[in-house]
C-alpha cells in the first residue's frame, strides 16, 4: 500500500471508527460508571470480534458471508435480539431504584463486560461488510496480504483510539452526574438507545 494511498484510508478509517454505535455507546457507558481503564480493558472484547472478522475477510470467507442473505439474516436478528436484551437489562436496572442502577455496571465483573463488547460487535453483519466492501476500495493486489495486514492493524488501532475518545467522554459526563437521579436516567437513555439499535438493526437490510 502506498503512502497516498494509506493517507486516503486512515481518515476515511477513522470516521467509521468514531461512529456512534452499540459498542462504542458501551464505552461511554463503561467510561461513566467505571472509569477509563475499565472501559478500555473491557473494549477488548469488541477488538477481538473485529480481529476475527478482519481475518475472515482476508481469507475470503468475509465475502461469502456478506453475499448470503441467510447469513446476513441469521446474524442480524441474533446480533439485534442480544442488543435488545442488553438493553432491556439496562433499563430494568435503572427501574429498580437509584443505588441499584449507580452499581449497574461497576457490581458486574469484568469479564462481562468483555463478553459484553464481544458479542455486541460479533453480532452486528454490518462490521464484515465494512472489511469485505470498504477495505478491497484501498487494497494493492500486488500486496494482497500486506495490504490487509496494514489495512487491520490500523483499523484496530484506530478503533483504541475511539474506544479512549469514548471512555474519557463518559467518564467526563460521570463527573457532573453524581447524584443518583441523574444516574437512573443516564441508565434509561442508554438502554433505551441500545434497544433502539436493536430494532434497528433487525430491520437493516444486506446491500445488493
Amino acid at each position: 500500500m502506498s503512502w497516498n494511498t494509506f493517507l486516503l484510508f486512515a481518515p476515511a478509517c477513522f470516521a467509521i471508527n468514531l461512529a456512534f454505535g452499540p459498542n462504542n455507546l458501551l464505552s461511554l457507558t463503561y467510561g461513566m460508571r467505571s472509569g477509563v481503564r475499565v472501559a478500555a480493558v473491557a473494549a477488548l472484547g469488541r477488538l477481538v470480534a473485529f480481529a476475527l472478522m478482519i481475518f475472515l475477510a482476508a481469507i475470503g470467507l468475509g465475502a461469502v458471508l456478506a453475499a448470503s442473505e441467510q447469513a446476513f439474516s441469521v446474524v442480524k436478528w441474533a446480533g439485534a435480539a442480544y442488543l435488545v436484551w442488553l438493553g432491556v437489562k439496562i433499563l430494568r436496572a435503572s427501574g429498580k431504584g437509584e443505588a441499584v442502577a449507580r452499581d449497574t455496571f461497576s457490581r458486574q465483573p469484568l469479564a462481562t463486560l468483555v463478553a459484553q463488547e464481544f458479542w455486541t460487535a460479533i453480532g452486528n453483519p454490518k462490521a464484515i461488510l465494512v472489511f469485505t466492501a470498504f477495505f478491497p476500495q484501498f487494497i494493492d493486489l500486488n500486496a494482497y496480504g500486506a495490504s490487509f495486514a496494514v489495512m487491520g492493524a490500523t483499523f484496530l488501532l484506530l478503533e483504541i483510539v475511539a474506544i479512549v475518545l469514548y471512555a474519557l467522554l463518559g467518564r467526563r459526563l460521570g463527573s457532573f452526574a453524581r447524584t443518583g437521579r441523574t444516574l437512573t436516567w443516564f441508565n434509561r437513555v442508554s438502554g433505551s438507545t441500545m434497544v433502539a439499535f436493536g430494532v434497528a438493526l433487525a430491520f437493516a437490510r444486506r446491500p445488493a
